[in-house]
């Protein structure tokens, strides 16, 4: 298994606690971004830069990833793509991505885009906090101990 990271929108504290649970695990990290982030020396984690555009590092991260990988994004189109491959998708805020509830996240994304394009909602979620933190920690660890 390998984790893969949509890092350009990726909270550093969320990829903190990957760090942390790759190094002690041992699980190869590639993270995908348009711009350099810095990370970790360590050969377990690697950065792929990939040229700006729109959903560049969205179609590499499809591109790479293989059956059974773990991909960490907000993006619930991608998130969509990563579990047609047969790999797994957790979100920042600790929500696991699955086939039963893909469908559901997209409707409502799409609903939520169509509103904000005619402005009658504008922003996007709320911050990450504590809570945020502690679930996605808690649901990383309970990935990576069933799959280990």
């Amino acid at each position: 298994m390998h984790i893969l990271i949509d890092a350009d929108a990726c909270p550093n504290v969320i990829k903190e606690i990957i760090f942390r649970a790759a190094i002690r695990l041992k699980i190869n990290i590639t993270l995908f971004a348009n711009h350099f982030i810095s990370i970790p020396k360590n050969p377990l984690f690697k950065l792929v830069q990939v040229p700006g555009g729109f959903d560049v590092a969205d179609q590499k991260i499809i591109d790479t990833v293989q059956p059974g990988d773990l991909v960490i994004t907000a993006d619930i189109p991608l998130a969509s793509a990563v579990i047609e491959k047969k790999a797994h998708a957790l979100n920042p805020r600790g929500e696991l991505y699955t086939l039963e509830n893909i469908q559901q996240r997209l409707s409502v994304r799409n609903f939520m885009e169509e509103l904000r394009n005619t402005g009658q909602v504008s922003g996007g979620p709320p911050p990450l906090n504590q809570r945020d933190h502690r679930a996605f920690a808690n649901a990383l660890d309970r990935f990576l101990m069933k799959q280990h």
